[in-house]
């Protein structure tokens, strides 16, 4: 097996903690300090996999597009499109600015 290493302080805990606006107690900061550096023990036992001569794979199964064909067809109608609208003007849907 491999050396366990440290990647994770509780610095750096506190820090991710602060970004995602949660606040930790000092017993929740050493415990997800530890279960963050155990998860990162684990994806680096996935550097010690031989992939040499597997070609590279996007999906695990073969996996297919089913699409109907594009075939023209008459529109919704403009008053049906707009009849459960909050609000509309002059035949367009109407909605809060938002930059």
């Amino acid at each position: 097996m491999m050396e366990r290493l440290k990647i994770v302080s509780k610095e750096r805990t506190e820090r991710l903690a602060w970004l995602a606006k949660i606040e930790l107690t000092e017993e929740e900061k050493v415990k997800f300090t530890e279960q963050l550096n155990k998860i990162l023990d684990s994806a680096k036992l996935l550097e010690e996999v031989d992939v040499g001569g597997i070609d590279p794979t996007f999906h695990a199964i073969e996996v297919t597009n089913d699409l109907r064909d594009d075939v023209e067809e008459d529109s919704m109608d403009r008053k049906d499109a707009l009849a459960n609208a909050a609000k509309t003007k002059d035949g367009y849907f109407v909605a809060p600015k938002i930059v």
